[in-house]
């Protein structure tokens, strides 16, 4: 049995790219940040950040493309890497291939009246019985 699955929590780090292949296919890319955190040995907290490259195709990019930085993501997929070469070097990256995306930013609240500055009148419609 083989699995190849990743996920990741974290936040956009820029908006999502739109772009389209030679041969017309759509896809997105996101750059997805993780932050890990610790205390050093005189009890000072440290951080790093990583960065990880997402990609999102077909259908589903036209979801990703409305994602903006700063938005509180998870993200599963396969991880994949691919080659390429740039002035006679090759060069390598990993990327996360997106399956599902799940936002965590929470849902912004609707703006209630409050019901002690109600007007009493308009409370009650005029048509309906006491």
């Amino acid at each position: 049995m083989f699995m190849n699955r990743a996920t990741l929590i974290g936040y956009l780090a820029k908006d999502s790219e739109n772009r389209t292949t030679r041969n017309g296919l759509n896809f997105a890319v996101l750059t997805l940040a993780t932050k890990t955190s610790w205390k050093d040995r005189d009890g000072a907290w440290q951080s790093h950040s990583e960065f990880h490259r997402c990609i999102v195709w077909g259908k589903f990019a036209e979801f990703a493309a409305t994602l903006t930085k700063g938005m509180h993501l998870q993200v599963e997929g396969e991880l994949r890497s691919r080659e390429y070469e740039r002035d006679s070097v090759k060069h390598r990256i990993w990327e996360i291939r997106i399956e599902s995306i799940l936002k965590l930013d929470r849902a912004e609240r609707r703006q209630e009246p409050d019901p002690a500055e109600a007007d009493p009148d308009e409370a009650i419609p005029p048509d309906v019985p006491f």
